[in-house]
Parts: C-alpha cells; sequence; structure tokens
C-alpha cells in the first residue's frame, strides 16, 4: 500500500486522515506542519490609537465577509 499525498489533501481531509490512522507519525507531522504554516496574525504599531486599530480589525472582517459571500 502506497502512502497518500498528503501534500494534496485540504487541511480537513488531512485531518480526517490523521484522526482514521493515529499510528501514522507522518501523517501527524504533515498535519502539525500544515497548522503552524499559517502566516502569523496581524501585528500594529504601538502608537496606532485603538480607534485605528478597531477600524483595522473591521475592514479585515468586511474583506473576509466579501471573499466568502456569495456573488
Amino acid at each position: 500500500m502506497s502512502k497518500p499525498n498528503f501534500d494534496a489533501m485540504s487541511k480537513a481531509e488531512l485531518r480526517a486522515y490523521v484522526i482514521a490512522h493515529q499510528d501514522d507519525q507522518e501523517a501527524f507531522y504533515a498535519f502539525a506542519d500544515r497548522l503552524t504554516a499559517k502566516p502569523p496574525s496581524a501585528t500594529y504599531p504601538a502608537s496606532m490609537t485603538p480607534e485605528k486599530i478597531h477600524k483595522a480589525i473591521l475592514d479585515i472582517i468586511q474583506q473576509k465577509q466579501r471573499r466568502h459571500s456569495p456573488s
């Protein structure tokens, strides 16, 4: 039996595979690498006012909603 291509799996597929094959360390490490590869959260300079940070966060939320809303 050949090993599945973990790079070709979505995160959900890889997670399901890891749950179903708990003894497969290679799959576990591939999943852990995928989770830690996520880009870091946004940071804001200390000089930025709370109001500007709040507006920046709202802008990000609106952008994500536009990307995921049905057209």
